[in-house]
């Protein structure tokens, strides 16, 4: 066993190159290996291009090797026809004989079905190596699938005496809590989800632009509630520079471009779930919450996050506005020069 941990961890280390770049499908690395050697090695790089399982047997200089050659994937090979043919069929089609999975794909259209064809070629097939990792690995695309939801990280700054905004601002014009090496790590993290989200008052007084700029990667996209569409329309939120939804209680006839989309949502239910089903059905897989206090605490207490990611700076505000609340899992928490950052878990 210890001999295909060492392979699937390299296949999830492959993997973690696509972070950001796969949406909708989820993150795969696949190693070759002949005689305890890798001939070959790929992973999923983008959407609608070729799968893992394919990069790694192209890469293979000599094809007389595969069927003597065991196949690593982190993931359960596809078997049906998307974008790309089943790379179980690939499999089978180049003779190699042995493969050793992760995890199975939750995927309705998948789950499962990738083993049984492989299993019916008369391929030697074992499943669960590194599970929980490979798991951990795509725990937006399982939380998606499974929970029919996004997969959802909260994030802030507060003071070091727990304030997430000053009792007075002025508008359009963030204040800054944390220092420059915090903002870049955001930044990275824009490029990694497939979404951010805020209301209506952090749009109106920061004026946020929601963007990756000091970061080099995909702009995420913008979803910001603005039930009675307060915000103005020369806001950074309205440039359409990237991918933006509206949600709002009444579109008012507003027209929607390439760019700009007005959604229309009821804001009398559960917000938190409504929003979560309202994504979902965009089949966007993951969101950055960022937006206010109010915003933030609605999504803790409906109970509809996974990860909270706080930095706490070394400023003081005498008054302001507190800080959600929050009980879960601390899991990391690391020093960023003078800001602090704690990352719990929603068990």
């Amino acid at each position: 066993m210890k001999i295909h941990e060492k392979y699937i961890k390299r296949c999830i280390q492959l993997a973690e190159g696509g972070l950001g770049t796969t949406y909708p499908n989820p993150l795969v690395g696949s190693v070759i290996v002949h005689n305890n050697k890798i001939i070959g090695e790929g992973w999923h790089r983008k959407a609608g291009e070729t799968h893992a399982e394919v990069n790694a047997i192209n890469s293979v200089k000599d094809f007389q090797l595969l069927p003597e050659s065991t196949i690593y994937v982190s993931l359960e090979p596809c078997s049906h026809f998307g974008k790309t043919p089943p790379c179980s069929d690939l499999i089978v089609e180049r003779g190699i004989k042995r493969v050793v999975i992760g995890t199975m794909d939750p995927f309705a259209k998948v789950a499962g079905k990738g083993i049984k064809k492989l299993m019916e070629a008369g391929c030697e097939v074992m499943v669960g190596v590194l599970e929980e990792e490979c798991k951990a690995l795509n725990k937006r695309f399982f939380t998606f699938h499974k929970k029919q939801r996004p997969y959802i990280i909260l994030k802030w700054a507060e003071t070091a005496n727990g304030f997430i905004a000053p009792q007075y601002q002025d508008q359009r014009r963030p204040v800054w809590i944390t220092n420059p090496y915090s903002k870049q790590l955001v930044h990275k993290w824009r490029t990694e989800e497939q979404a951010i989200l805020v209301g209506t008052n952090t749009a109106i007084q920061d004026n946020p632009k929601l963007n990756s700029r000091n970061y080099s990667g995909n702009d995420p996209i913008r979803i910001v509630l603005d039930q009675y569409l307060k915000i103005p329309a020369d806001s950074a939120l309205y440039d359409q520079s990237q991918k933006t939804i509206i949600v709002c209680g009444k579109n008012l006839n507003q027209e929607n471009t390439e760019n700009l989309e007005f959604l229309e949502m009821d804001f009398s239910e559960n917000i938190a779930q409504t929003i979560c089903n309202q994504i979902y059905q965009k089949e966007i897989q993951s969101v950055i919450i960022e937006g206010g206090r109010n915003t933030l605490q609605q999504f803790i207490d409906a109970g509809l996050w996974d990860e909270a990611r706080i930095f706490i700076g070394n400023s003081v505000f005498k008054k302001g506005i507190k800080a959600p609340e929050i009980t879960g899992t601390l899991y990391a928490e690391e020093k960023i020069i003078s800001d602090e950052l704690k990352m719990y878990r929603n068990d």
